[in-house]
C-alpha cells in the first residue's frame, strides 16, 4: 500500500479506495443546541424504502485527485460494482470483457476495497482477470479493517459535518443534499490537482 501512495503521489498510478455508504433520511446527530430550558428536537424520519446507497471511488494522493460516484436506483450488486470500475473508475473504453486484444490502460489503475459481498461476488471475480490484463489491479483489503479505506473518512465526513439539515422528508431532497455534498468535495479535490499540477510544471520549467 506505501508503495502504491507513493507511485500515485509521483503520477506513475492512479490509486483509488472504493467502498459504498447508506443515507438515511434522518443522519445522525452527534451534538446541537437549544435556549436554556429548553429541549431540543430534532425531526425523525422512518428509513423505511428510502435509504440512499451510494458507491464511490476516492483517489486522494497527488495531482491525480478525483472523486467519482453513482446512486443507482436498486441494490448495489457485483454488476453495478463492476460497470463502476470499468466505467467510472478506471475509464475504460469498453467493459472488460469487450475490450480490443492487447489493450492497456497509460497508467496502471489499483482499486482498494473491502471484501464485502458485492465486491467478491463472481460476476465480480470471473472479470478481475480479464480488468488485470487491461492495468486495472483490484487489491482487497484484510477483513474488519475499515481504517485502512481512505474514503471511509469521506463517508463519516458528510454524514455528520457537510449536510447541515439532519433530517429529509423526502427521499428526492436526501439525494439532492447527498449529490451537492459530494460534488463539492470532488471540486475541492480537482482544485488541488490542479494547483499540485501547475507547481509541478513551473518546477520542471525552472529546471
Amino acid at each position: 500500500m506505501a508503495l502504491w501512495r507513493e507511485l500515485s503521489a509521483a503520477g506513475w498510478c492512479d490509486l483509488y479506495f472504493l467502498d459504498e455508504s447508506g443515507f438515511a433520511p434522518t443522519l445522525p446527530t452527534g451534538y446541537t443546541w437549544a435556549r436554556i430550558g429548553s429541549r431540543a428536537r430534532v425531526w425523525d424520519e422512518p428509513p423505511q424504502g428510502r435509504r440512499l446507497n451510494v458507491l464511490g471511488a476516492l483517489a486522494p494522493y497527488g495531482a491525480g485527485r478525483r472523486l467519482v460516484w453513482t446512486s443507482p436506483a436498486g441494490k448495489i450488486d457485483g454488476a453495478v460494482v463492476l460497470e463502476f470500475i470499468w466505467r467510472e473508475v478506471a475509464g475504460l473504453p469498453a467493459a472488460p470483457a469487450d475490450l480490443p486484444p492487447g489493450y492497456r490502460r497509460v497508467r496502471p489503475c489499483v482499486v482498494v476495497l473491502d471484501n464485502g459481498s458485492a465486491h467478491v461476488s463472481r460476476v465480480v471475480k470471473d472479470q478481475q482477470p480479464a480488468l488485470e490484463a487491461a492495468g486495472v489491479t483490484l487489491s482487497f483489503l484484510p477483513p474488519y479493517s475499515p481504517e485502512l479505506n481512505r474514503i471511509e473518512d469521506l463517508w463519516r465526513h458528510l454524514k455528520h459535518e457537510e449536510l447541515p439539515v439532519r433530517s429529509y422528508q423526502t427521499l428526492e431532497a436526501l439525494g439532492a443534499a447527498v449529490e451537492q455534498a459530494l460534488a463539492d468535495h470532488a471540486a475541492s479535490l480537482a482544485t488541488h490537482a490542479a494547483t499540485l499540477r501547475d507547481d509541478t510544471s513551473n518546477i520542471h520549467e525552472a529546471a
